[in-house]
């Protein structure tokens, strides 16, 4: 049986061991969301024994921004930061993905300068301020704005991109029926509310060819009442993987990475994970305060997910990856 220490293919990616940095926001851009030599230090540091970097959530237009200096993906003028860190993980030895994503109503017009979108004026619990549906023609230019973003991963040199449909962002509420009260093709049932990911995942696939690996990272239960629940997005994650998905990355819904409730308790996503992975076939990547390389190798073994991020941990210790083949695993 495989170890945390076995390589797996994930699309066309050949990823070393299956240890796995997830996207972690940092807010360390610039205003126009540009990457610094500070995200050349932080990832290439932490790419050292990875199996595969995942870059933080990136938007992929400007009304998209979750955070003043989140990271962009958004136009060209982000290629050449982007492009360093690709290199510095490259030279690490790891693949390197970035999350592409819109924040939805996930914001505010303190830092949009206008009113967030959503797909309904229906705003997350926590959010600050109702949003604005989109339009049709709106849905259509957003899925050709996930596509640029795409094309620009591409061309920085990234080895994929990661779709992101969790925490609450913009897709996770097109896909939860608390958020989406549309009636036209994009909302009024599950397989309506789901029209528009499977939409820009396919797009985003055909945009970057057999090249390039298309993740997804899924909010598995959004923990508010009338949210998405695991009955909900296990057919929601087959759907994914059929369309093409060449992994599904789960996390949390609109209760986010982190859960209060389950602060302290390691692999808090992994029964969720349990579930989802019983129904792909695709390789699912599980998170959720995992410290433990012990542990981490024991959910591989045992057939819990394929791989596993650990987030917290690495952030705290550069060299967690590296140090993890002391311990016995794989």
């Amino acid at each position: 049986m495989p170890g945390l220490f076995d390589p797996i293919s994930v699309g066309p990616m050949f990823v070393r061991n299956r240890i796995v940095m997830p996207p972690m926001a940092n807010n360390k851009a610039t205003e126009e969301g540009l990457a610094t030599e500070w995200h050349v230090d932080h990832y290439g540091r932490r790419a050292a024994g990875l199996g595969l970097m995942i870059v933080e959530h990136s938007y992929v237009r400007r009304d998209g921004r979750a955070h003043k200096n989140q990271l962009g993906i958004h136009d060209d003028g982000v290629l050449e930061g982007l492009s360093k860190i690709v290199a510095a993980v490259h030279q690490a030895g790891a693949p390197i993905v970035i999350q592409i994503t819109h924040a939805g109503s996930r914001t505010s017009s303190q830092i949009l300068g206008q009113q967030p979108l959503g797909p309904s004026d229906v705003r997350v619990p926590g959010d600050v301020e109702d949003p604005r549906p989109f339009t049709l023609e709106e849905i259509d230019a957003l899925v050709g704005d996930f596509v640029s973003a795409a094309r620009r991963a591409k061309a920085a040199g990234f080895d994929g991109v990661e779709v992101h449909m969790a925490h609450g962002y913009l897709l996770n509420q097109f896909l939860s029926s608390y958020t989406n009260r549309r009636a036209d093709a994009y909302g009024g049932s599950p397989e309506k509310r789901l029209a528009l990911p499977l939409r820009i995942l396919r797009a985003a696939k055909e945009a970057v060819g057999k090249e390039m690996a298309v993740m997804v990272r899924l909010g598995a239960d959004d923990g508010v009442e009338g949210g998405l629940t695991i009955k909900d997005t296990v057919p929601i994650a087959q759907a994914l993987a059929d369309a093409g998905a060449d992994a599904i990355d789960v996390s949390g819904g609109f209760q986010g990475s982190r859960p209060p409730q389950f602060q302290g308790q390691p692999g808090y996503f992994v029964p969720l994970a349990i579930e989802i992975k019983r129904a792909v076939k695709v390789p699912l990547v599980v998170a959720g305060g995992i410290t433990d390389p012990v542990y981490a190798d024991e959910l591989v073994q045992y057939r819990d997910t394929d791989l596993v991020a650990v987030g917290r941990a690495m952030l705290a210790d550069p060299m967690w990856a590296v140090k993890a083949r002391f311990t016995g695993c794989g």
